[in-house]
């Protein structure tokens, strides 16, 4: 079938994006469903600053690739093999198409799927496949989800069945920001109640971090942005205190206002600067978690004495160390209870023809999350 998409044929286009249009939105060729995968009418896609960072560079990707990963929609066909959703059923999309076999995924750590990880990097589908055409020639899959587009072929293992009385668009969110957000607070770093927590970068993924240690009851939530917006965006949605990362003082001003640094200090924004701020502010014993997805020539360094003496952790957390199968139900009905409020992230809604415009928007650091429909 013949398909509308957005796809990048070129990284590193110089901002403004609206001018230089690294997407272009192309006419390209979807193949049916193969074994084990569904064909998904893509309803709502958000933009989040993963694809960001492949427009720009900083996460290398094959190209041309048709672009988006955090989504939502309906199913349309089925292939060989899968017996358990059917035509019309909502699904949301997930970005690691974790295969269930490999010893990451037995272990119950889905988000660090093998196959999934090696075909992501390839830009196939998990079977080694791409069902994206253009002239003849073959066009990569992103992270086996290819969003940005009208329809989508994914694997089955990428798409989670979710109720249909919830807004696509809202949907939409499940896939990426709230798993990646809310999942690095009770999944990652398992924040207990009356913990002291900061959160560093406000966007999509670093205020559902925010929403999630206020849901597991952290007594002091500190929001720390580049952006005053942001900052008063975070106290409108539970902040306890909120600091600017612009001031040179910033460190120094949240150890005071948490007694001498908070407990979890959560890195979202992708910089080396921000890692460096989130480990000075966390507490002796402290942890100190990242989500952030910098270059991969960036590096990180401390003082490797304070891990030892001050007995601090630092880790890493993808996908929010989630099972989708068990935590996108059970995030959407904490967010239907009222307590996971994450449809208060959603900014604009964009079109396909908006979607470069929409990109400096999110590099701009002045929105959180637009929603694209693509239909």
């Amino acid at each position: 079938m013949k398909i509308k998409a957005a796809v990048l044929n070129e990284m590193g286009k110089p901002a403004p994006y609206a001018e230089s249009a690294p997407l272009a939105i192309e006419e390209l060729e979807l193949d049916p469903p193969g074994e084990g995968e569904v064909l998904v009418q893509v309803k709502a896609a958000g933009l989040c600053h993963s694809d960001l960072s492949v427009i720009n560079g900083d996460r290398p990707r094959p190209t041309p690739m048709a672009l988006g990963h955090e989504a939502a929609g309906e199913v349309v066909e089925l292939g060989r093999g899968v017996h358990d959703l059917a035509p019309g059923d909502h699904v949301v999309m997930v970005f690691v198409p974790s295969c269930g076999h490999c010893l990451p995924c037995s272990e119950g750590r889905p988000a660090l799927c093998e196959p999934g990880a090696v075909a992501n990097a390839a830009g196939s589908l998990v079977s080694g496949t791409r069902r994206l055409h253009r002239n003849g020639d073959e066009v990569h899959h992103h992270m086996g989800v290819s969003a940005f587009a009208e329809y989508a072929v994914c694997s089955r293992n990428s798409l989670i069945k979710v109720d249909r009385t919830l807004p696509l668009e809202e949907a939409a969110l499940f896939g990426c920001a709230v798993l990646t957000g809310v999942g690095a607070v009770v999944n990652t770093a398992a924040v207990p109640p009356g913990a002291t927590v900061a959160v560093i970068g406000l966007g999509g993924v670093g205020l559902n971090a925010m929403l999630g240690a206020e849901l597991v009851g952290a007594r002091q939530v500190v929001a720390i942005d580049l952006h005053d917006d942001k900052l008063a965006l975070a106290r409108q949605l539970g902040a306890t205190d909120a600091f600017s990362a612009a001031d040179p003082d910033c460190a120094e001003q949240v150890r005071a206002a948490t007694g001498g640094g908070v407990d979890f200090a959560f890195e979202m924004a992708g910089s080396v600067q921000a890692m460096e701020l989130a480990y000075k502010i966390t507490r002796r014993g402290g942890s100190t978690v990242t989500a952030g997805l910098p270059h991969p020539e960036k590096n990180f360094a401390f003082q490797q004495v304070s891990l030892v003496a001050e007995e601090r952790t630092v880790k890493g957390s993808y996908i929010g160390s989630c099972v989708p199968l068990r935590d996108v139900p059970r995030f959407i009905s904490l967010y239907q209870q009222g307590k996971l409020p994450v449809d208060r992230l959603m900014s604009e809604r964009v079109s396909l023809g908006e979607i470069n415009a929409a990109f400096d928007r999110l590099a701009s650091g002045h929105t959180v999350r637009q929603v694209l429909l693509p239909g």
